[in-house]
């Protein structure tokens, strides 16, 4: 299977749009802005603005753009909000932007079951406020406000993952588009089940290259009895990754354990007015009863006192956890600030949780020697971890290579330590290069697939599938 080499032709592409004005009328958009803010996203790869957006509204729409588009072979790629990391929504060959924003309803909310149905356009923010009169939430926060859909499309996780999983486990069932414009339904309801190919763990992560996820089925979560947070300074970077490793082969069921390198915690102090000590920091999150809170930040507390950590400084109330953890999605926006006008590059590995310590502390190493300024955080109670490239726009060829070669010894040592190239920021074009190194000839079974389930290639081309 080969990409398209070019853009779709200038006749097919104009009788596929004029289809879609009949359907759509002024809900597609070739005005120039909306092409560019629909061909970039939240990371520093280039803009590739697609020929087209539809704001669509309903399964129906999108399976017939769906049918036109293939059609007249035009490429067709998913938006959701625009938060992602690799590149996903850049229409590398043109064609049309699918933007599901608008598809924004919570269809249903089963209380009793602990489970509801979103359109793929719903924020996690919109969610969790809907889930709030119900003593609910959906525990899968990415940071940014990104909609269900582009978090299922991306396999996301975030800081909860450590006590709740990510998207993979936390989807029960898809409704899908598939190449032939059909309206697929994945899953059911129940909580397990042993019939069949499972569809919806192949399409959670498919990024939009083997259909168009419109619908989504989610677990749901009982809000705890009692939350408190908690931010403990360690002396050393390896005192605070080894406490998480011991933390979590101890089966303390943390909510969330957060790191953050000295560097980072500057940059949060100076960007959130906080005074924590420009020290490597964890911060943790602790859920249950609240005899239960007591004990496990007891236990917690110890080991980190056994690895340098100092006393806890706590926030239990709603609007100090709130200010603590708005501070820790901040934090990309924080280092950005270390150096203003700059651009910023994140990029993600995860490791098993034995080998978390060494993978930190030799890229911490390949940092010091590049002399460069490189922020760590991490979600490291499963063995994920983000370093931000800071890009100097009036030095940015040379700053480009050297964190390119920075990121390709980080991917390197994870993967011969048996980790992967991206816990959750996905593939999309910036580590689709990555693939082949990480999943050797299973490669060629994902072509297989992507050719059975897209065989003109035209579900956002030219991601995750390396040609």
């Amino acid at each position: 299977m080969s990409l398209p080499q070019q853009k779709p032709q200038a006749t097919d592409l104009e009788q596929c749009l004029s289809e879609l004005r009949a359907l759509l009328g002024d809900r597609l958009s070739t005005a120039s802005d909306v092409r560019q803010l629909h061909g970039k996203d939240a990371s520093f790869h280039e803009v590739h603005p697609p020929d087209a957006v539809a704001f669509v509204k309903s399964n129906e729409e999108v399976a017939e753009i769906v049918k036109c588009c293939v059609r007249f072979r035009i490429p067709i790629i998913p938006f959701g909000s625009g938060t992602s990391l690799e590149g996903h929504i850049a229409a590398l060959y043109g064609g049309i932007s699918l933007d599901l924003s608008r598809m924004n309803q919570v269809l249903e909310v089963n209380e009793n079951d602990l489970d509801c149905r979103v359109q793929a356009g719903v924020t996690r923010k919109q969610l969790n406020e809907h889930l709030r009169s119900a003593n609910l939430f959906f525990p899968i926060d990415p940071g940014a406000d990104a909609s269900i859909g582009g978090m299922t499309a991306t396999r996301a996780s975030g800081t909860n993952a450590v006590r709740y999983g990510t998207m993979r486990e936390n989807v029960l069932g898809l409704t899908v588009i598939n190449a032939e414009g059909r309206i697929l339904k994945t899953g059911t309801r129940s909580r397990k089940s042993s019939a069949g190919y499972d569809l919806t763990r192949l399409l959670v992560g498919s990024e939009g290259t083997l259909g168009i996820i419109t619908e989504i089925q989610l677990r749901l979560h009982g809000i705890p009895e009692a939350i408190s947070a908690a931010v403990c300074s360690f002396e050393t970077l390896a005192g605070a990754v080894n406490t998480v490793i011991t933390v979590m082969q101890s089966g303390l069921p943390v909510a969330r354990v957060e790191l953050l390198d000295e560097v980072q915690m500057d940059a949060l102090n100076q960007y959130s007015n906080l005074d924590y000590p420009k020290k490597p920091t964890l911060f943790f999150e602790f859920n249950g009863t609240q005899r239960w809170v007591e004990e496990q930040s007891q236990l917690v507390g110890e080991l980190a006192g056994k690895n340098g950590g100092g006393s806890f400084r706590w926030a239990t109330d709603e609007a100090e956890r709130e200010k603590l953890w708005d501070a820790r999605h901040d934090a990309y926006y924080a280092a950005m600030a270390l150096k203003p006008g700059c651009k910023g590059w994140p990029t993600d590995v995860c490791v098993p949780i034995s080998r978390l310590a060494e993978c930190i502390l030799e890229t911490r190493a390949d940092i010091a020697a590049s002399n460069l300024t490189v922020p760590i955080v991490g979600h490291v109670g499963d063995g994920n971890f983000h370093l931000l490239f800071l890009i100097d726009p009036a030095n940015e060829a040379e700053d480009l290579k050297q964190f390119q070669q920075l990121n390709d010894r980080l991917i390197e040592r994870a993967l011969k330590m048996g980790g992967t190239c991206t816990g959750e920021h996905g593939v999309g074009i910036g580590k689709i290069h990555y693939m082949r190194a990480e999943h050797g000839e299973s490669v060629e079974m994902m072509r297989q697939i992507k050719q059975a389930l897209d065989p003109m290639n035209l579900f956002n081309p030219g991601k995750l599938v390396p040609a």
